[in-house]
């Protein structure tokens, strides 16, 4: 129970990463703000950790507008306690390339995916120093340090691992710690995997190839990372960035196996 007195807010929460992440800071004796766009997946979520014994508690919000994530945070300090941990869990993906993706896209993936992070950070920091300290975890991804298609995306999540690196360095003499998880692929039940699978339904099977772990990581894999981030263990964890990639971005296995001891 190293996260008992740990109050959350957990945004995204309503589905795949951020509902595990939502429910394993649960399990660990969190309360936790549900923020999503998604109302009915939000309330899912909450009635999920709710019957699991947690406090909870869901705010339907659109991180693109400052107004209202001021206002969603606000509203679950107020029920649950001063907010001690917030997960940037929030994000959007259309897959494109640089030739083909429209303005309005790009715009839309930065918006959301490092604008939204943003103003969830600016809404917290506040309250944050006036408690003395607290944890911020955003999720960027793998996508950030290397590139595997989505540019605007990609961009977006770079942009996290710096925002990170500022919020730790300008935050930290206030007792604010500020990290980055980075996954890789994550097996979910989100409508670009549904859309994969009924494509090739060895989607899976294809790309486990490419990590050296043998397999795509599952959303408990993430959230387990960031309930070890945003614990008291990792008092001395800041400005860090940790792949969750099952060796991904470690090196080219595929290449490897296909090439290099081929021609040994």
């Amino acid at each position: 129970m190293r996260h008992e007195k740990t109050v959350a807010i957990v945004t995204g929460a309503g589905h795949g990463i951020g509902k595990a992440i939502a429910a394993q800071l649960a399990r660990e004796g969190a309360a936790v703000g549900v923020v999503d766009i998604d109302a009915a997946g939000g309330k899912a979520t909450v009635e999920l950790l709710i019957d699991g014994g947690a406090k909870a508690h869901f705010v339907g919000a659109d991180i693109t507008d400052f107004a209202a994530v001021e206002a969603a945070f606000a509203d679950i300090a107020a029920k649950l306690g001063a907010v001690t941990l917030l997960v940037n869990n929030a994000a959007f993906s259309d897959a494109g390339s640089l030739e083909t993706i429209s303005l309005d896209g790009w715009h839309r993936e930065v918006n959301i995916n490092l604008n939204g992070t943003y103003h969830c950070i600016r809404a917290i920091v506040p309250a944050m120093r006036a408690a003395g300290g607290g944890s911020i975890v955003n999720i960027a991804s793998v996508n950030a340090l290397r590139y595997f298609g989505n540019p605007s995306y990609s961009a977006a999540k770079a942009g996290i691992i710096s925002l990170t690196q500022s919020v730790a360095t300008e935050y930290g003499a206030a007792g604010i710690r500020c990290n980055a998880v980075c996954p890789g692929s994550v097996r979910t039940d989100n409508v670009t995997w549904t859309i994969r699978q009924q494509k090739d339904p060895d989607v899976f099977k294809k790309l486990a190839r490419w990590y050296p772990v043998g397999r795509v990581a599952e959303p408990s894999d993430v959230a387990a990372a960031v309930a070890f981030l945003g614990a008291p263990e990792a008092a001395y964890i800041s400005g860090a960035v940790l792949n969750v990639d099952g060796g991904l971005t470690a090196g080219m296995n595929v290449m490897i196996d296909d090439f290099i001891l081929e021609a040994r």
